[in-house]
């Protein structure tokens, strides 16, 4: 009887398996976690650092996990170590967050860097994501063939 229970057991652990490896494509996203989904490095229009024009230019955040996650103490930053260091926000579970270069009021999906000048080069860049101990997160990268933003 053990025999025929081992039997049966068998294919639906095989099938359990391939149905997790189909729906999670990748080891982060099984884990989950905050990502660096999209940026926009190259604002719309002329680069004239209007406020308007310096807010187009943003980095989208995406939390992949089933849980809200404390940004407090994390760093976005160029590779000209331009930094934006967040303060005590979370992003919740599934949900996306903007990080804007200019000035605005703070919400719960948008953060303002509150600088009067660009950070992102639109010829090439890294946006990296850090935790508040310095441990990398995520990075993304982009050159002159990426016409005015990326997902990552």
């Amino acid at each position: 009887m053990r025999l025929a229970r081992t039997r049966v057991a068998l294919p639906a652990l095989a099938g359990a398996a391939l149905l997790t490896g189909t729906l999670l494509s990748s080891p982060a996203e099984a884990a989950g976690g905050v990502r660096i989904h999209h940026v926009w490095f190259d604002s719309p229009g002329s680069d004239n650092r209007s406020n308007k024009s310096l807010n187009a230019e943003w980095v989208q955040l995406r939390n992949t996990s089933g849980s809200a996650v404390s940004l407090k103490g994390w760093v976005l930053k160029d590779a000209s170590h331009h930094k934006y260091v967040f303060p005590n926000v979370k992003i919740g579970a599934g949900k996306y967050l903007k990080v804007r270069t200019g000035s605005g009021a703070d919400t719960a999906s948008d953060k303002y860097q509150d600088r009067r000048a660009y950070v992102w080069n639109n010829d090439k860049d890294t946006a990296t994501l850090t935790k508040a101990s310095g441990s990398k997160v995520d990075t993304c990268s982009w050159t002159t063939r990426d016409p005015s933003d990326t997902y990552c």
